[in-house]
């Protein structure tokens, strides 16, 4: 089992940036028994739940291809580190509707973006116009 661990979250204003990451810990997150990818999503109170970032962990699946919603093309950049277990999505230009509860999930490549199977607990961000 992987257990996602998000960090770096916080209160910023617009125009601003932040680096939020993502510690998978368990067995390897890039055995493909275990999970291949891994994505950021987020969740605006009131709204679903939605994908913004997704990156292949996995060996099977190529390392390193990646999935970004349009809404966050050009401003969000997703990023890993396979040695530490760790990805990064770092949100520059951020606006007042960035602002939500970001969630890492760890699972397996479909369809061209990451099917979760594994649930971080969430990291807020929230910015002030």
């Amino acid at each position: 089992q992987v257990q996602p661990v998000e960090s770096g979250g916080g209160s910023v204003q617009a125009g601003g940036s932040l680096r939020l990451s993502c510690a998978a810990s368990g067995p390897s997150y890039s055995s493909p028994y275990n999970s291949n990818c891994m994505g950021w999503f987020r969740q605006a109170p009131g709204k679903e739940r939605e994908g913004v970032a997704h990156i292949t962990t996995g060996i099977a699946t190529g390392v390193g291809d990646t999935w970004y919603a349009e809404s966050v093309s050009g401003r969000f950049t997703i990023s890993q580190d396979n040695a530490k277990k760790t990805v990064y999505l770092q949100i520059d230009s951020l606006r007042p509707e960035d602002t939500a509860m970001y969630y890492c999930g760890a699972g397996f490549w479909a369809g061209g973006r990451c099917q979760p199977v594994y649930w971080g607990q969430g990291t807020q961000v929230t910015v002030s116009s």
